[in-house]
């Protein structure tokens, strides 16, 4: 295959489609997202028995039992799959709407109109339920899609494709509409990454690794989050069973997800009272307690924290715990180390926790609430095609508003300009 030619057409063919997706109504949409949902729970056994040839080849190929876990599909899975389409079609349709309507002196009237970003490509790995629920979401925003999922997942992928384009088509859209790169060659990565002239906006799911090669790679900007350094900061002025509730559903709900905490901060004035509880805690659920000289001299079992620990999203039942002298010392250390993803303080005190609102810089932060909250659903979006840390257009979990941007619109009656 010439991958090149190949990535071509397929770019050539969704720039064309853009359009088609741009147009479609919010109704015609609707259609499309319910008709794949009825192909997935009609071809559930051809879905199950894809992934379990994907599977079959995966443990042959000796890939991780983690990795084996992301890439299972089960009865329940694929149920939950075409209920998420349909849940995607529940969702207003941010195609369109008009704001900030307002009359200039020169009798012209301005506002704003949103209106999808075009082609997005999404590179993820592993999870074949993403081709679903990315293919959902920019349908329903009105985009076309190039999926680029996992080798690990090609059969599985083939197979929820073919029901998405019945869908397009029962709804009179393009198949082109929403695209899955039918090769395991890595090399259409870099090509889809590189295709400015086809794709508006690239969005990756998956792990460090993939992610830092599209950082250095891409010439296509990017909605992303490299990792997830989340804080929890206990202060002054914090309640001893919310910080308790709080740290024991951020760290050990799950280990493996990118709104887990992996750091603890402790206010020095409240560290004899609130650390060895809490130690106890994460002592018990079997999780590795890495701190301060401070943190070692009350919590005995704690290894000593180093630089890199500070700066490590664990992804695993190991937290770090540095005391502190208090919110000044929290916030300077939260911006140093953190990969501006959520944070969260647990204080009563109102002054406290604004500052903290204002001053740290994360895409989401958080007052006495865990930082397991910060996830599209969670948020009312519906669903998210990802969590961005960047500032500029998406910031926090990206929903369908995320995946529209806004351009000025200009409304006269033969005004011209004087």
């Amino acid at each position: 295959m010439d991958i090149q030619h190949y990535m071509s057409t397929i770019g050539r063919q969704a720039r064309e489609a853009s359009r088609a997706a741009a147009r479609a109504d919010t109704n015609q949409k609707n259609r499309a997202l319910h008709a794949i949902a009825a192909a997935i729970r009609r071809d559930a056994a051809a879905l199950l028995a894809a992934n379990k040839a994907d599977l079959d080849a995966a443990r042959a190929a000796g890939l991780e039992a983690a990795m084996l876990d992301r890439l299972t599909l089960s009865e329940k899975g694929i149920a939950a799959m075409a209920e998420g389409v349909e849940q995607v079609a529940g969702l207003p349709d941010p195609v369109g709407e008009i704001s900030g309507m307002a009359f200039r002196p020169s009798g012209i009237q301005v506002g704003r109109m949103r209106v999808p970003l075009g082609v997005i490509g999404i590179i993820y790995e592993a999870r074949p339920n993403v081709t679903a629920d990315a293919a959902a979401l920019c349908l329903k925003s009105g985009n076309a899609a190039i999926l680029r999922g996992g080798s690990e997942a090609i059969r599985s992928n083939r197979a929820i494709a073919a029901c998405v384009r019945e869908g397009l088509a029962d709804a009179g859209l393009p198949e082109t509409v929403v695209q899955v790169i039918d090769t395991t060659d890595r090399a259409a990565v870099g090509h889809l990454i590189t295709m400015r002239e086809y794709v508006d906006v690239i969005v990756p799911r998956g792990g460090k690794g993939l992610i830092s090669r599209l950082l250095a790679e891409s010439r296509v900007p990017m909605i992303q989050h490299l990792d997830g350094n989340c804080h929890v900061y206990l202060d002054d002025d914090a309640d001893a069973g919310k910080a308790l509730k709080i740290v024991e559903n951020a760290k050990t709900q799950r280990y493996g997800t990118c709104n887990t905490a992996e750091s603890l901060l402790v206010a020095r004035s409240r560290a004899a009272e609130l650390l060895p509880p809490i130690a106890a805690m994460l002592t018990a659920k079997d999780v590795e307690i890495r701190g301060c000289a401070e943190t070692q001299a009350l919590v005995k079992n704690a290894k000593p924290a180093t630089e890199e620990d500070y700066a490590t999203e664990y992804l695993a039942p190991v937290i770090s715990v540095k005391i502190v002298g208090g919110l000044d010392e929290a916030i300077a250390h939260i911006n140093r180390y953190s990969s501006h993803h959520t944070e969260s303080i647990v204080s009563e005190n109102y002054t406290a926790a604004m500052r903290f609102l204002r001053e740290v810089d994360s895409a989401s932060v958080m007052v006495n609430a865990s930082t397991r909250f910060a996830d599209g659903f969670e948020y009312g979006l519906g669903a998210e095609i990802g969590i961005s840390t960047d500032k500029i257009h998406a910031r926090g979990p990206v929903g369908l508003e995320g995946l529209t941007s806004q351009k000025w619109i200009v409304l006269g009656d033969g005004n011209v300009r004087a």
